[in-house]
């Protein structure tokens, strides 16, 4: 494993996208181990797509415009659902205590469906993995696999740290009820913004 895929890999974790976005909203309105759920979820949300690159399933994604768009348009549908949710005060950025909070299967579901439904990083993978593997590999698969696995773990320990620090901010966030408007309306906006890129991406 090369230090040109690890550097590459942490910048591409740490760039802010669907999965910080929900990991950020989720610490906010319901603290820490939540996050730490969310996060979880949206690094699970990668394994399909991972492993559609592995097994080449990814290629015929990017070769049928009919499969990439109907993943597409269902990536975009979810994603402003998640906005309209978070606009209206529910969803991710809800507000709540322990008792009220979205159980663990819900906060995984909902990471998992925001990479799932978004064929980009499918295509991504397919780009990304094969660069990082020895042209001389007796086991390219097995290479792709580990290198899979570290970029996995790297992604679930910065969608971990953005959750503890959002987390650290959410009791002097939520004693201020015109912070939480403001939130309430960028999270929303992000998350329309992102379904918006996603409306027009191409393969």
């Amino acid at each position: 494993m090369s230090w040109e895929f690890l550097v590459t890999a942490l910048v591409v974790v740490l760039m802010p996208g669907t999965g910080v976005i929900y990991t950020l909203a989720v610490a906010l309105g319901q603290g820490m181990r939540p996050s730490l759920v969310a996060a979880f979820g949206c690094t699970l949300g990668i394994v399909p797509h991972i492993a559609a690159s592995i097994l080449g399933l990814a290629a015929l994604l990017h070769a049928s415009a009919i499969a990439f768009q109907t993943v597409k348009v269902a990536g975009v549908a979810y994603l402003l659902w998640m906005a309209w949710n978070v606009w209206r005060g529910r969803g991710a950025l809800q507000v709540t205590d322990r008792r009220g909070q979205a159980s663990n299967g819900k906060l995984i579901r909902d990471g998992v469906l925001l990479n799932v439904l978004n064929p980009q990083i499918s295509v991504f993978f397919l780009a990304f993995l094969p660069q990082f593997v020895s042209v001389d590999a007796t086991n390219a698969a097995g290479q792709m696999l580990g290198l899979a696995l570290v970029f996995m773990a790297m992604t679930f320990a910065a969608f971990a740290i953005y959750g503890a620090f959002a987390a650290s901010l959410r009791d002097r966030v939520l004693s201020r009820p015109r912070a939480m408007t403001w939130l309430r309306g960028t999270f929303a906006a992000s998350f329309t913004l992102l379904g918006l890129r996603l409306a027009v991406a191409e393969q």
